[in-house]
């Protein structure tokens, strides 16, 4: 029999859907029992009847024309081996898909939102990855304000703006006063005083997340190359896998030094938090909130201030507005304070110096001399 087709589809609901979740029937079910340890408490949780339940596994097992659980008479029911990859892979999938899902979730919002009031006020956002950002729109929306985001590495959000494709970009970095050589290189060419605007939104801590039982804990990149651990990274061009290159040249490390360094990279904080719930890795880089939401250690190693960025001429156009008054409101100091290891940006709303809240801004690079990130 040959495997079952995927067909997506949405909906209208009369409450809007938050985050990147999808349902499933499938994943649900198979969740319950595989939490609850039999059908019946399975059933019980979800509010469904015994037969209910039985009877959707036993439809689904047809229709993937494989086991998902094992029936043995007077024993607990337990999922297949079979059931346990597909829902880890599923919800691996899910997770990694975090930021296309949203990103088509908020165009088609704005599609719907224009349709029904012209006047509705939108902002093309493309931002480095975080988890306060889709709880942004959540506020802007309230507000009359939509942000059409987009999740892209901070390098690439910066060119989006620079190419046109965004109103405003979101990056991040961290206090180097005493310059990086690999920030300096990856974001100075696409920042220019005077024609860019910077503006405050959040503080957070960046740290290496850790599998479940991972112990000793590691307290550096060193720490982890010695120990031979299994490394996964955030893609080349976002604005945490500068800061591991930064970190790493500080260390004099070299990349081979790191296990899985080249080899391994997710798109999001929460995709790398995944895989190390999955023991899929030892550790990576993410920030805090999504290392606690997965069960994860977490050895903090900087704070970061994450900025807005738009172009001077935008600055005082209604929507930029709107965001800047946002940025500053109490609505937003206490969502971002409830989400583990981040804080408003004192300066959240305000129109930041280039050059003074960048630090590195002033590095120059030796004549000659050559800084290599990957």
């Amino acid at each position: 029999m040959a495997s079952p087709g995927i067909h997506l589809q949405y909906s209208f609901e009369p409450h809007g859907q938050r985050g990147a979740a999808i349902d499933h029937p499938l994943f649900d079910l198979l969740g319950a029992v595989h939490q609850h340890g039999s059908i019946r408490h399975a059933a019980a949780a979800s509010g469904a009847s015994y037969r209910h339940v039985w009877g959707a596994l036993k439809r689904w097992e047809q229709v993937l024309a494989q086991p998902l659980v094992v029936w043995a008479k007077g024993q607990p029911a337990r999922l297949t081996p079979y059931a346990l990859r597909l829902l880890a892979a599923e919800r691996q999938a899910r997770v990694r898909m975090t930021p296309h899902i949203e990103a088509l979730r908020a165009e088609l919002e704005r599609v719907h939102a224009l349709a029904s009031d012209e006047r509705l006020t939108v902002l093309e956002v493309y931002a480095s990855h975080d988890l306060a950002l889709p709880l942004l729109c959540n506020l802007a929306a309230a507000r009359g304000l939509h942000l059409a985001l987009r999740f892209a590495g901070s390098v690439d959000a910066l060119r989006a703006l620079a190419q046109g494709r965004c109103t405003v970009a979101g990056f991040h970095v961290p206090a180097l006063p005493a310059g990086s050589p690999v920030f300096a290189a990856a974001l100075k060419p696409l920042l220019r005083p005077g024609r860019h605007k910077l503006i405050g939104a959040l503080r957070r801590t960046l740290g290496l997340m850790l599998r479940p039982g991972l112990a000793p804990a590691p307290a550096s990149l060193a720490d982890a190359a010695r120990a031979g651990l299994r490394w996964i990274n955030r893609q080349p061009g976002s604005g945490t896998r500068l800061l591991m290159e930064h970190l790493r040249h500080e260390a004099g490390l070299d990349a081979a030094a790191l296990a899985g360094w080249d080899t391994r990279s997710e798109d999001t904080h929460v995709a790398v938090a995944a895989a190390l719930a999955l023991a899929e890795a030892d550790v990576g880089p993410g920030v805090e909130a999504a290392a606690r939401a997965a069960g994860l250690g977490f050895v903090p190693l900087v704070s970061e201030d994450y900025h807005l960025v738009c172009l001077a001429e935008a600055l005082d156009s209604p929507p930029l507005q709107a965001l800047r008054a946002l940025l500053a409101s109490p609505d937003w100091a206490a969502t971002v304070a409830a989400l583990p290891g981040c804080t408003p940006s004192p300066q959240a709303g305000q129109v930041l110096s280039l050059t003074r809240a960048l630090p590195w801004w002033h590095y120059a690079r030796a004549r000659g001399s050559r800084v290599k990130t990957t």
